[in-house]
């Protein structure tokens, strides 16, 4: 027989299982919001911009030849603003006790659609230190682009610089717990339904009727011992009632 499950049932499910739903979504929010605060390093982001275009010919303009090669070579910068031959060297210029990788995974170096303009973006604990990183990656690149590419002309658009109060992009301790009560609920409301499942006990006649497919012709009142020993105690007056009845005729 194929089971097929109301929605009133699944109401019942979770009017039953309340408690722990609202306990697991809480623990989730609470425990999120705990390491966010406490525990995750607060990250800090600082961002410069950069142009870069290749050398100026006698025309005193750029012909959209000059613009479409400049896009082109746009990946190529970016390539070699995150290469070691950058890196390594603002690594030693602000004495970083860092290896490439380290830093390298701190930059990250993009560019709009059809855009000259590139942004280099540092990450780090320290607000002074993600700007100086982004700073100096940019300083170093307009040095070194000339002798490898013969590239002179890389105009700084916005150096990065540190906001007063500055917040950190990372942890978002209000977005984290959002996301942990989302899911905490999620899991209680599964775990509600996974135990209604394997619960095989049986609560009422309608569950009998399920399992063994037959009607229910009768209810047996349950009574508890107090009430028994109150209805014997009833019965064993009314009989002696009845006896001093008929020794009184």
């Amino acid at each position: 027989m194929e089971e097929t499950i109301s929605l009133k049932e699944l109401l019942e499910t979770l009017k039953k299982r309340l408690v722990m739903i609202i306990l697991i979504t809480m623990t989730a929010g609470l425990v999120s919001g705990i390491v966010s605060y406490f525990f995750l390093t607060p990250i800090y982001q600082a961002s410069t911009q950069i142009l870069v275009n290749q050398e100026k010919t006698e025309q005193s303009f750029y012909s959209p030849s000059d613009v479409q090669t400049n896009l082109q070579l746009i990946n190529t910068y970016i390539e070699i603003i995150k290469s070691p031959v950058i890196l390594n060297k603002v690594n030693d210029n602000l004495g970083l006790d860092m290896t490439y990788s380290q830093l390298n995974g701190k930059v990250t170096v993009v560019n709009q659609k059809d855009s000259q303009v590139v942004n280099v973006t540092v990450q780090d604990p320290d607000p002074n230190m993600a700007a100086k990183i982004a700073n100096s990656i940019v300083d170093v690149f307009k040095v070194d682009i000339e002798s490898i590419m013969n590239v002179k002309n890389v105009s700084v658009l916005a150096e990065a610089t540190v906001a007063d109060n500055q917040s950190p992009i990372k942890p978002q301790p209000v977005m984290n717990i959002a996301i942990a009560l989302v899911v905490g609920l999620m899991a209680a409301v599964g775990l509600a339904f996974l135990l209604e499942y394997f619960d095989n006990t049986v609560k009422n006649e309608q569950d009998i009727e399920k399992i063994l497919e037959l009607p229910i012709l009768g209810v047996i009142a349950q009574i508890d011992d107090q009430k028994m020993e109150e209805l014997k105690k009833r019965k064993a007056g009314t009989r002696a009632a009845g006896r001093g009845e008929t020794y009184g005729v």
